[in-house]
């Protein structure tokens, strides 16, 4: 079947998974909608709405993948262990569902950004001033519309929900409510670099295939922002990169925001900020274990979005705020977890345990040691020497872990003046056997969480900084001398897992990718790393991993 404009029944599109709506539904489908932008550039739009005359508030995505790519199904055989995918043909990538919405008594509309596929413009910027003042304008052109009650909503992700981050700082006055869900809203510590250090895997993957005016999205007469070009001739964060950090202070609408575990590196960050940040008195934040796509259009999390939508689109009481407005998943172990209701992120009442590092014995523990020690390791990948130190910490008592961590660090170069440090956490079961939990890009055999700093981008902003998350300024580079010996803070990003009496919380540190192989990260290419690392403990060096600690359930 063709996704051609027309009218189509609900009943006769091919679904994975019915949604539970009238199957007689109706769903007026009209491709190549041209949007006017104020500078008179015109944005091309797909609409999906209810047929007859009604007026109906709109939810809109604005995204450069293509609004006629539908269904996505291509694209998802690309990619490992996807999930599945109850979507109907009418689906675009990471969009939302118009055979889900559309019978519910909503208008969706797909819009293609400026300067890709069939939109017009000169040229194409990620996330830049000229994208966050398009979406003001589509949120006003779509409330203008004749079928539009004047309500508008946005929804999608990734950078479906990094564009609603974008748009929604800008404050159009139709917009009444956002769901960004899994996005990013910083580029240069979400995607582009990590703790300074340049990404060379997913970075590159995605916009070396798809910044192309043949092969991919950007339109035939439109120049191509180089970013890739871009990310090595902006190494520290300027203002090239301070131009597409959104203003998240600026956003007040009320918002849906979801974060997954399994997206560290690209969307967890980002989400955690958004809810903590902005100045919405109606936020909700729900952080998940499980794979994006498919918890995005499961039947139980479209009920929670129609909710929200129902509530603050249409007035109706819905209940939505009845539900707590932070429900975690802690992970217990794959596809296994336990939901947890708070009021508010960072947790209330969460005990911030620092863990002191001990290499002679191979342990993090609640008291430091007055043993100054120092663990030396290959600063570079080899089977000649060991390249990594681990540390354990067995649980005594049941522990549920959620939120930010803090790993601090007095560490020394040996060979080199900067140090690419990589650090994750793994969880490991009362035998010795590490429990694999989701990671990025739906790796299947993934960790607790991760975190990466280039030594000489320690400096951090100390009024950003918390007590369990390190700000990093990545303004300015301070190069180690040889045998000077400083002290990293690295932001372990958030997470939420579970632990028994017995079970550990195994901590990796290393100088290059530690999930190399089976993730989609690559920082190599660009690695300070030459030598040896000295990791420096006990005594004066207070080298140690703060770990937040839940109150009981």
């Amino acid at each position: 079947m063709t996704q051609e404009p027309g009218i189509y029944l609900v009943e006769d599109l091919r679904t994975r998974s019915m949604h539970g709506h009238d199957a007689q539904s109706e769903i007026l489908f009209e491709r190549d909608v041209k949007a006017e932008m104020r500078d008179g550039v015109t944005l091309m739009t797909n609409v999906f709405r209810p047929t007859g005359d009604g007026k109906y508030p709109a939810i809109i995505c604005l995204a450069p993948y293509g609004k006629d790519s539908m269904p996505p199904d291509q694209q998802f055989l690309r990619i490992k262990n996807v999930g599945v995918l109850p979507f109907s043909e009418l689906t675009g990538w990471e969009t939302p569902d118009p055979a889900f919405w559309v019978p519910h008594g909503y208008a969706f509309v797909n819009i293609d950004c400026r300067g890709t596929n069939k939109s017009g413009g000169e040229s194409f910027e990620h996330m830049s001033p000229q994208m966050a003042e398009d979406f003001y304008d589509c949120v006003e052109w779509v409330a203008a519309q004749e079928w539009c009650d004047g309500n508008v909503g946005s929804n999608g992700v990734s950078y479906l929900a990094a564009s609603q981050w974008l748009g929604a700082a800008t404050n159009p006055p139709s917009l009444k409510a956002i769901m960004p869900w899994e996005g990013f809203n910083d580029w240069y510590r979400e995607h582009a670099f990590h703790g300074g250090i340049p990404d060379h895997g997913f970075f590159h993957e995605i916009w070396s295939r798809r910044m192309n005016s043949q092969t991919g999205f950007i339109a035939r007469d439109a120049e191509p922002e180089k970013i890739l070009e871009l990310q090595k001739a902006h190494p520290l964060c300027d203002e090239f990169w301070e131009e597409k950090r959104v203003k998240l202070e600026n956003i007040t609408v009320p918002a849906y925001i979801t974060a997954g575990w399994a997206t560290q590196g690209l969307h967890t960050r980002g989400s955690i900020e958004g809810f903590t940040r902005i100045k919405s008195e109606e936020k909700w934040l729900e952080g998940h274990g499980r794979k994006e796509w498919e918890t995005y259009y499961t039947r139980e999390s479209l009920e929670r979005q129609r909710r929200f939508f129902d509530c603050f689109l249409k007035g109706e009481d819905s209940g939505i705020r009845d539900l707590p407005r932070v429900r975690i998943e802690i992970r217990d172990r794959f596809y296994q977890g336990r939901v947890r209701n708070f009021d508010d992120w960072p947790i209330p009442g969460t005990h911030y345990q620092p863990l002191y590092l001990n290499p002679l014995d191979q342990r993090m523990d609640y008291t430091p040691t007055a043993r100054v020690s120092s663990s030396k390791y290959s600063a570079i990948q080899t089977d000649r020497e060991r390249d990594r130190i681990e540390l354990t910490h067995v649980f005594s008592q049941k522990t549920d872990l959620a939120g930010s961590m803090k790993l601090k660090l007095w560490v020394q170069a040996e060979g080199s003046d900067d140090m690419d440090l990589h650090a994750a956490l793994k969880k490991l079961d009362a035998t010795g056997n590490e429990i694999h939990f989701l990671d990025f890009q739906h790796c299947e055999v993934g960790m607790v969480a991760s975190g990466w700093l280039r030594a000489s981008h320690r400096a951090q902003d100390e009024a950003l900084s918390t007590e369990s998350r390190p700000w990093h300024t990545h303004e300015r580079e301070e190069k180690l001398s040889p045998g000077e010996i400083v002290a990293v803070e690295i932001e372990i990003l958030p997470s939420a897992t579970g632990f028994l009496a017995g079970e550990a919380l195994q901590l990796i540190i290393q100088g290059h990718d530690i999930l190399k192989g089976h993730s989609r990260f690559n920082h190599e290419p660009d690695s300070v790393n030459a030598g040896h690392h000295l990791i420096h403990c006990g005594g004066e060096y207070d080298s140690h991993l703060l770990i937040p600690i839940l109150p009981g359930d």
